[in-house]
């Protein structure tokens, strides 16, 4: 039964799969075009047209009996094809399919990027009979056209969201087929051992597999196992360096977090005064910390005895940040921390933990102690309290120990997220998570089952484990999946 539901499930999946290249083939024999360089008034701005009436397109729009020679930008008046009335002058490429980005017979016009250029530009193609492209569909037909994979589609859009230096550089490595080459050749292994399988089953009389080959099976799936399961092992890292570490500013009230907040924004982000209990509501800011994305985030300072209803819920409010943070800021002002009577600054932190933050303790931490203008003359007692703790002084008011606070910072994010590189790859959607779980899952069901299952059932677990892989490039997709992948991607890309 277990047999005869996977080949359902497969046959099923190769129709969805027809089905879903059979209703984009009309769309493909149709050609696009799009403004590729974004909305605004620029220099140059970039149109693209791709399909098989691109070439006939670049000629009627420039006049030309031929087209140029291929991946050489040519000088060219672009006139509009009714009236023969000139729209600019501007550089144009032709790119012939398969030699291009889609795969297909594609161009580009290079012209001067004011609003009615661009418009009336766009406005001549769409008179030769081409159509507006949709959001993502350049890259679609890329897809399709196996210029692409899904996961190099991904680090594709990844870089072009890319707000910092890391994130940019983890983009680029997987839009070049890291993450793809690394799954394929997992993949290739499990192909390989699904082939002996395979052929027992349709060729050999006995259910009884030759030992050798069982062995080096068996050998190769532990291996596989095993990276599968040091890779799934990364701590989220590069889930948290493509989304941003979440930071979140802690402490009693006037402790300095907002001013904290607005040095580390370089601007008035968060309201600051001397009242107890200014800041009432969660404000979040994506900060660029030495090419680390950072989402900052500051809170209502903890304090137990409030009965000001809008403060209890900003204090609520506050403790579920700190729940879901990767990093956690203690603001603490250090005269009230030298009047308190404590002996060290956990004993004076332990307090904020009556408000039931979860797992406060095993979160990446740093202790800001502010106002270290104030206490100039207890320098010594500073001294005792500090012995060995991990703690940064600063100055909030002038700015004080913000360099010690960014090298911190940095070791820390260096530890959430680590530097991309080619000899570790990091997963960095949760779609990748998923399917390399279910596969690691599958090879674990193969391992148990081998001794006493029958051969087609165990052969099923590598079919699946497989299917998962493909699923991860793209080699086995559906509809659904293209749209959620392709659907965050601007209109001409």
């Amino acid at each position: 039964m277990l047999f005869l539901n996977s080949s359902i499930r497969q046959n099923n999946f190769r129709q969805v799969l027809l089905t879903t290249l059979s209703s984009y083939t009309f769309k493909r024999r149709n050609t696009i075009f799009a403004l590729s360089s974004g909305q605004g008034k620029c220099g140059v701005a970039v149109i693209r047209v791709s399909g098989p009436e691109a070439g006939t397109a670049l000629k009627k729009l420039t006049a030309a009996q031929c087209l140029p020679r291929p991946r050489t930008a040519v000088l060219r008046e672009i006139v509009n094809p009714i009236d023969k009335e000139i729209l600019d002058k501007a550089l144009v490429l032709w790119f012939p399919g398969p030699k291009s980005f889609t795969g297909e017979n594609s161009c580009e016009f290079q012209v001067h990027g004011g609003h009615a250029v661009v418009n009336s530009v766009l406005s001549a193609l769409q008179c030769t009979g081409l159509r507006p492209a949709e959001a993502g569909e350049f890259t679609k037909r890329a897809f399709l056209n196996g210029k692409l994979d899904l996961t190099e589609v991904e680090g594709l859009a990844d870089l072009i969201a890319a707000e910092t230096e890391f994130q940019r550089k983890q983009a680029y490595l997987q839009s070049e087929g890291i993450l793809s080459n690394m799954y394929n050749s997992w993949r290739d292994i499990l192909i390989k051992s699904l082939a002996h399988v395979e052929a027992h089953i349709d060729f050999e009389e006995t259910e009884e597999f030759d030992e050798q080959i069982l062995q080096n099976i068996f050998a190769d799936i532990r291996k596989l196992k095993a990276e599968i399961s040091r890779h799934l092992e990364d701590g989220c890292k590069g889930e948290r360096l493509r989304n941003g570490v979440k930071a979140v500013i802690i402490g009693e009230t006037n402790a300095g977090k907002s001013s904290f907040f607005n040095i580390l924004c370089k601007k008035p982000a968060s309201i600051v005064t001397p009242i107890e209990g200014t800041t009432r509501d969660v404000i979040e800011i994506n900060v660029d910390i030495n090419g680390y994305p950072v989402i900052l985030t500051d809170t209502a300072g903890l304090r137990s005895e409030t009965k000001d209803i809008v403060e209890q819920e900003g204090i609520q409010r506050a403790i579920f940040q700190i729940n879901q943070a990767d990093l956690l800021i203690y603001m603490v002002d250090i005269e009230k921390l030298l009047n308190s009577g404590c002996k060290t600054v956990k004993e004076y932190i332990d307090r904020i933990n009556e408000f039931k933050i979860k797992h406060s303790h095993s979160k990446e931490t740093i202790i800001i102690l502010n106002k270290i203008d104030l206490i100039h003359k207890r320098k010594d007692r500073m001294s005792d309290l500090l012995d060995k703790e991990n703690c940064l002084l600063v100055s909030c008011k002038d700015k004080d120990g913000f360099s010690a606070v960014t090298n911190k910072l940095t070791e820390k994010l260096r530890s959430l997220c680590l530097n991309p590189n080619k000899e570790h790859p990091s997963m960095t959607h949760i779609r990748h998570r998923k399917h390399l779980t279910d596969c690691l899952t599958f090879l674990e069901n193969f391992e148990e089952e081998i001794n006493t299952a029958h051969v087609v059932l165990f052969a099923e677990n590598l079919r699946q484990a497989v299917y998962h892989l493909g699923q991860l490039t793209g080699r086995v997709t559906n509809e659904q999946i293209l749209d959620i992948i392709f659907k965050d991607f601007c209109i001409g890309k």
